[in-house]
């Protein structure tokens, strides 16, 4: 007898999940993570990939102009931006998150453009990069985050924030040195500053929203 968990693990198995590959970093985490979730993603450079897929994952570690190079280069930029504005479910992941501004302060790099605002050097007064667990309190809502907690501990490494111009965009905020905005929430299009695969119990939570989410969205919740 087939239950509505097998139902549901066979939806979350079939979903098309594609993390973005642009030769920056940690896609066999995030895939592992993905993984742990339910899901079967599909890591691929190959913009063709986007055009039928139920989510995509914008991972990243490194700089915003190496990255964006490569994602001119793979012909990616204007799939992502498609994608996005489709409404569908998209997650941006550290890197993946200050690319979604309008430019970078390293480098005064233009970037996706997707959010107004800037991603930005943290104060030369501090510990840089910001390494390690910390606190990220959750003020708003996205679909992915219904089951999160108020409050809770990620890990972060990075060393530029982003500084959304639309305050209405950020949804969850964290301390180090500043108050800073460290998940930001846009349409169907969630991104965090932490690594959620790096981010224990917690982690693997916001991973299983997001796929759930994805779900509905395709049609099987």
């Amino acid at each position: 007898m087939t239950t509505e968990q097998d139902l549901s693990s066979a939806v979350l198995r079939g979903l098309k999940v594609v993390v973005v590959d642009y030769e920056s970093g940690n896609l066999r985490s995030v895939a592992k993570a993905l993984e742990r979730a339910g899901v079967c993603p599909v890591v691929s450079g190959d913009p063709a990939e986007l055009s039928n897929a139920d989510a995509v994952v914008l991972p990243g570690v490194g700089a915003a102009g190496s990255a964006m190079k490569t994602l001119h280069r793979r012909g990616l930029i204007d799939p992502l931006r498609g994608f996005i504005e489709s409404g569908k479910p998209f997650l941006g992941l550290c890197l993946g998150l200050q690319l979604l501004m309008e430019r970078a302060e390293e480098g005064d790099v233009a970037c996706l453009g997707v959010a107004p605002g800037r991603a930005r050097r943290l104060p030369s007064n501090l510990k840089v990069p910001h390494m390690g667990w910390n606190l990220v309190e959750f003020t708003g809502s996205h679909p992915a985050l219904r089951e999160m907690p108020p409050k809770g501990y990620f890990y972060f490494v990075h060393s530029y924030y982003v500084d959304p111009e639309d305050a209405g965009l950020a949804v969850g905020f964290t301390e180090y040195g500043l108050r800073f905005c460290s998940v930001l929430a846009k349409g169907g299009l969630l991104a965090t500053q932490f690594h959620p695969e790096k981010s224990g119990p917690l982690g693997l939570k916001l991973y299983r929203g997001f796929a759930r989410h994805a779900a509905a969205l395709a049609g099987g919740g």
